[in-house]
């Protein structure tokens, strides 16, 4: 009897060693544009149980390749779930994605591949955490993305605040909300009940593991301040691209070689500006052209130039170019590098048509990421906050995410 318990024992302990945090792993190059979300234009796919998120990206290589998806059901902190494949799907994955369509008349060939969850072979049964997976036809990944499945069962409620941190009054938001259970009761709420508060839909700057500060009847009360504070950051860059052949206001001068050269402006350091409201899409980009009415297949990739002005504030780090367009990686490919003849940090990336959003961030040589650095930090910048609950009441196999909320600091108070 002692072994068999020895051995369950082993088993138990063996699953939590290996039960790792699933990331989201980024395409290779010839994998781009990468789209994937819910009912809205917000590139960030959450929607309520039974609505469809759709993916959209395109292959460079342009051979009409076969991918295939799977989907993984994951725990409130992203470890995978013990719930088999059965319990979460209605159906089956690993499926191959048969919408795609070539190019249509464009200096860069590409394929432009489409899938939309649920669709005929599956369906979603329970709410939570989940990784959509995309992979070859040789079964080797080639990125995974994740994706949120709510029910709305509690109403949750959010302002944000300005630090009362003296260290960083001018500097940092605090987000506050309210959980209403009124018409879902909770059995331990300050002990079944986990959350999650998302900046600008960016999972790295999460914050979680944080209970309730008090309970008042069937209200769960978050009223804290450095526990559930952001910087602020400022505004992001922008472009658009959307008409190869004029320039915008932030595009200097169009050059054509084997594809159009968009070149930027040279841009800034700004934490040492006051700062100054510029509407943007906090990260986000949107895929669009003048060039024909189906941007998916007819708009065209373009080389855009980046560049930064050197100065010892970046020394001998790393400058990267950073938005949801190349979903916040940090990689040889948007690795800046100094121009002698110049001057200035330089970048040339490929990106389809379009309006995109960046900022410019350092990675310091001890390898921590510097955000805010170059672009300053401002207690004002709008930005907008993604409230999570989730519950798992004793005996769930898996955390259920029963209710969302948001808030935004352009209505900040004191």
């Amino acid at each position: 009897m002692r072994s068999i318990i020895s051995i369950v024992f082993f088993l138990i302990f063996s699953l939590s060693i290996h039960a790792q945090i699933q990331e989201e792993i980024n395409a290779p190059t010839h994998i781009k544009s990468i789209q994937f979300k819910g009912n809205t234009d917000d590139q960030f796919p959450i929607v309520a149980l039974g609505e469809t998120v759709f993916l959209e990206f395109d292959d460079l290589l342009a051979n009409e390749q076969d991918y295939y998806y799977k989907i993984v059901h994951c725990n409130y902190d992203w470890t995978p779930s013990s719930l088999l494949k059965s319990q979460y799907l209605q159906g089956m994955d690993n499926e191959r994605i048969t919408d795609y369509q070539n190019s249509y008349s464009t200096l860069q060939p590409y394929s432009n591949y489409k899938l939309s969850i649920p669709n005929e072979y599956t369906k979603l049964k329970v709410s939570g955490n989940y990784i959509l997976e995309v992979y070859n036809s040789y079964n080797e990944i080639q990125f995974s993305r994740r994706f949120l499945v709510y029910e709305d069962r509690v109403k949750v409620g959010g302002v944000v605040k300005r630090s009362r941190d003296f260290n960083h009054i001018n500097e940092k938001q605090v987000v506050q909300f309210n959980i209403n259970t009124q018409n879902y009761p909770l059995t331990n709420p300050s002990k079944e009940v986990k959350i999650a508060i998302l900046q600008n839909d960016q999972w790295a700057t999460s914050l979680g593991n944080i209970p309730p500060q008090f309970i008042l009847g069937t209200e769960l009360v978050y009223k804290y301040d450095k526990e559930t504070s952001f910087f602020g950051g400022n505004e992001y860059f922008n472009f658009d691209t959307k008409d190869v052949r004029a320039p915008s206001s932030s595009i200097s001068r169009i050059a054509l070689t084997d594809l159009y050269n968009h070149y930027l402006f040279a841009d800034y350091f700004r934490y040492d500006r006051p700062y100054t409201y510029y509407p943007d899409i906090n990260g986000d980009f949107v895929i669009r052209t003048l060039q024909g009415p189906e941007a998916s297949r007819e708009a065209e990739y373009t080389y855009v130039h980046f560049k930064l002005p050197y100065t010892d504030k970046i020394g001998l780090n790393e400058v990267y170019v950073y938005g949801k367009f190349n979903n916040y990686a940090l990689n040889e490919e948007n690795l800046m590098t100094y121009n002698e003849e110049t001057g200035h940090m330089e970048v040339t990336l490929k990106l389809k048509q379009g309006f995109y959003n960046y900022k410019y961030v350092m990675v310091r040589q001890d390898g921590t990421l510097d955000k805010n650095t170059i672009s300053g930090n401002f207690h004002f910048t709008e930005n907008k906050y993604l409230i999570l609950v989730y519950y798992r009441q004793f005996g769930d196999q898996h955390d259920s995410l029963i209710g969302i909320g948001s808030a935004n600091s352009r209505s900040i108070t004191n």
